[in-house]
């Protein structure tokens, strides 16, 4: 009777918002925060899409139509709209190629990589995960809003209000810029790749049904690489105008963040030797993580080294290294998670099979696309060109750019078994349990999806996250909240 009393003053302290707009639009809770992050970086990400559509067009058949450009209706080709003067006929011109490869950096990293893995998983799952029964500050929360940084100010100055920070004419140092933006630049980088690292690394146990590997270990790296990120921003400028001293420092500041990533990625493994592994579909995103970003972090050593960067910088090598080290932690992570929390995001299960095909279409495609992409890296390709057949030397690398565009294309069709998935797992997905993979972490031990306040009685911690394969337990495992006592679980089911 304490309870429901307690559960019944619960409801009317905290009472869910009424209505559709206050409940999906300016609600505080932080679930529906969450999900509106899911739905936004998943809805940035097709537009990022296309706009690879577009820049791989270009670079494969230079100065060609898009498909269906003919069909289009003429009101878009009257030579005064924004479309019509940047696609002549169908065909991309070289103005509006740079926009593409601009705006689809821009969207892929602060539209899509952040609100998916800080905005959408950040908010859905650590108040759950920490028994909480919403954020701190919920309504900050709800207004809170990124992507600026001192450097746009001072270049938004520039342009509008005369100043000339970033201007020699008057006393500014263009160089300045650079240094603005890659300190802000790549911190943010490691800030988009530790969740989608942290997600596959949550996945793990549960699949492997072992504990994870050096946890401590892991917790020290990632503190080492918070650290490490603020002092490597120079990398990105060895060729800029620096002065040649400052290469060899920041040459071993980028070899030594190296080693706690090196750490994180042996704890996987190390995760993995001897376990029990099961391969559903969050499983195999979390070793596409793996996988993806072993490789990335070795390519990364070369571009690193001031004298080899000489040559690699500015060249799709580099695109080609920071795709598969962001593409790692940001879609397969990301992906990771959204099949693993799918269940507890909507209280519906999504199709294992769909999912299995949506992970080999996506890892094989990836792959074809970026390593050659190192090949033609390697021959000279730089960036930010709209047409590589205006140069002698790149003609012969063209098949390889056509195959690059076809295995591109592909990995966009990839996507198609995903949106299926998603969308009919939403609809008519079979209701899931409260813990349908047998997890143990706290957010496993209420309803799915949880009710508006979380929790109906707020989880005792008793143990640690990861314990799995428990001699003192029959089935196995064992959940944060069960008494230290062998016996089933005391959840609260919501």
């Amino acid at each position: 009777m304490r309870e429901s009393a307690a559960t019944q003053s619960l409801h009317d302290l905290h009472p869910a918002p009424a209505g559709l707009c206050r409940k999906y639009v300016f609600s505080t809770d932080h679930k529906v925060i969450g999900r509106q992050y899911l739905a936004i970086s998943l809805l940035w990400a097709i537009l990022g899409g296309l706009s690879v559509f577009l820049m791989r067009w270009q670079l494969a058949w230079p100065g060609t139509p898009l498909p269906g450009s003919a069909l289009l209706s003429e009101a878009f080709w009257d030579g005064e709209s924004w479309l019509a003067r940047s696609l002549v006929h169908g065909i991309i011109e070289p103005e509006f190629y740079n926009k593409l490869f601009t705006m689809h950096g821009t969207i892929m990293v602060f539209f899509v990589a952040m609100p998916l893995l800080l905005g959408a998983f950040g908010n859905f799952l650590v108040p759950l995960m920490i028994g909480a029964r919403d954020m701190a500050f919920p309504r900050l929360n709800m207004l809170s809003v990124g992507p600026l940084i001192a450097g746009a100010v001072m270049l938004l100055l520039d342009r509008l209000a005369g100043t000339g920070f970033f201007v020699p004419a008057l006393g500014g140092e263009p160089l300045l810029w650079q240094h603005l933006f890659w300190y802000f630049g790549h911190p943010e980088v490691y800030v988009i790749m530790l969740p989608g690292m942290a997600m596959a690394l949550e996945i793990f146990p549960v699949f492997c049904r072992k504990p994870i590997y050096g946890y401590r270990l892991i917790i020290y790296a990632t503190i080492a690489a918070g650290i490490l990120s603020f002092l490597v921003w120079a990398h990105h400028m060895y060729v800029s105008g620096m002065h040649p001293r400052l290469a060899m420092p920041f040459s071993i500041t980028t070899i030594l963040i190296s080693v706690p990533f090196a750490i994180m990625v042996f704890a996987m493994i190390a995760t993995l030797w001897g376990g029990s592994i099961s391969f559903p579909p969050p499983m195999l995103f979390a070793l596409g993580v793996l996988a993806v970003f072993l490789l990335g972090g070795l390519t990364g050593i070369f571009n690193g080294s001031a004298p080899a960067d000489i040559y690699l910088h500015d060249t799709y090598f580099v695109v080609a290294h920071f795709h598969y080290t962001l593409f790692s932690a940001t879609f397969f992570g990301g992906f990771a998670g959204v099949y693993f929390w799918f269940p507890k995001l909507f209280g519906r299960l999504l199709n294992d099979t769909l999912g299995k095909i949506h992970f080999w279409m996506t890892f094989v495609c990836f792959n074809a696309v970026f390593i050659p992409m190192h090949v033609v890296g390697l021959g000279g390709m730089m960036r930010r060109i709209a047409d590589p057949t205006m140069y002698d030397f790149l003609r012969p690398l063209q098949p390889l750019n056509v195959f690059i565009s076809v295995a591109a294309f592909l990995l966009l069709l990839g996507q198609l078994p995903f949106v299926v998935n998603f969308f009919w797992g939403l609809c008519a997905g079979p209701q899931a349990p409260a813990n349908p993979w047998q997890a143990n972490t706290l957010e496993w031990t209420t309803a799915s999806p949880p009710p508006h306040h979380n929790y109906d009685v707020i989880p005792v911690v008793c143990r640690g996250p990861y314990e799995y394969s428990a001699p003192d337990s029959p089935q196995g495992w064992i959940a944060q909240n069960q008494a230290l006592v062998a016996g089933p679980a005391t959840t609260a089911q919501g």
